[in-house]
């Protein structure tokens, strides 16, 4: 009797954690089919506010300028990680230890912090722009990439590297083809996290954006004052939904290649 009640209780503080984390988001869902710009009124069902969402030139340019910035920042940011990971790692101990200290440094620090201080360091030498942010938002990506590859780089085995090396391989076809695929789930995951992170981030992008230059962290805060669009709800729920079958992809696909095999 005292299990059954502990696997409710258990069972109803998850279902209670659930419903407070996806509870926003399905009524954001809802509201994108409204056919009223009320939040508390239901006016029928409409996909009008996603025929506004593409005929919105601003909220495409911002839309476009957020992921063309994500990715470019994230594969920037994937590359220097993984080559900074594997310095790290042939370092001695104590050179390994301050360089982890200083990649984590960024992680730990206020955003604010790192905005102000980036923002001061890019107006002594060049114009606020795109160039800019993309710099800031590679600076703060590169610790979650290196992160992300340190344990895969610990977990590979490097006599294998070096038997393909005694064997005659050249370092450089050694590293893509025994290295590079032995570290390549935690390259991906570090992109993945990098481009999330670049998607997401307000703070620093507020800081060192210059005018004209608009994420869509940055154009909904300008657009608070007005009051926030329908159609921006409809935005939402479609990079919602784009994430939630890329995760779906990623954590299903890799099980039903092993299931092949």
């Amino acid at each position: 009797m005292v299990e059954r009640v502990k696997d409710f209780i258990s069972r109803f503080y998850l279902a209670l954690i659930i419903v407070f984390l996806y509870a926003p988001i399905a009524v954001l869902i809802v509201l994108s089919f409204n056919d009223s710009r009320s939040r508390v009124v239901w006016g029928g069902f409409t996909l009008r506010w996603y025929q506004v969402l593409f005929s919105n030139h601003q909220i495409m340019d911002a839309l476009w300028t957020t992921i063309g910035l994500a990715l470019l920042s994230a594969g920037i940011a994937t590359l220097i990680g993984v080559l900074a990971a594997l310095g790290i790692q042939a370092m001695r101990r104590r050179g390994y230890q301050v360089m982890m200290m200083f990649t984590n440094i960024p992680m730990l620090n206020a955003d604010i912090v790192t905005g102000i201080a980036l923002m001061l360091w890019f107006v002594r030498f060049m114009p606020l722009g795109f160039t800019s942010v993309l710099l800031a938002h590679i600076t703060f990506n590169i610790p979650y990439v290196i992160l992300s590859v340190m344990p895969k780089i610990k977990q590979m085995n490097l006599s294998v590297y070096e038997a393909a090396r005694d064997l005659g391989a050249g370092a450089v076809y050694a590293f893509f083809k025994v290295l590079l695929p032995q570290l390549m789930s935690g390259i991906v995951a570090g992109f993945f996290m990098a481009f999330t992170m670049s998607m997401d981030d307000f703070v620093i992008t507020y800081f060192t954006k210059g005018a004209g230059v608009n994420t869509l962290s940055t154009m909904i805060y300008g657009e608070l004052k007005k009051g926030i669009k329908p159609e921006m709800y409809a935005l939402s729920t479609l990079i919602f939904v784009t994430v939630f079958a890329l995760l779906l992809v990623v954590n299903f696909l890799p099980k039903k290649k092993e299931k092949n095999l």
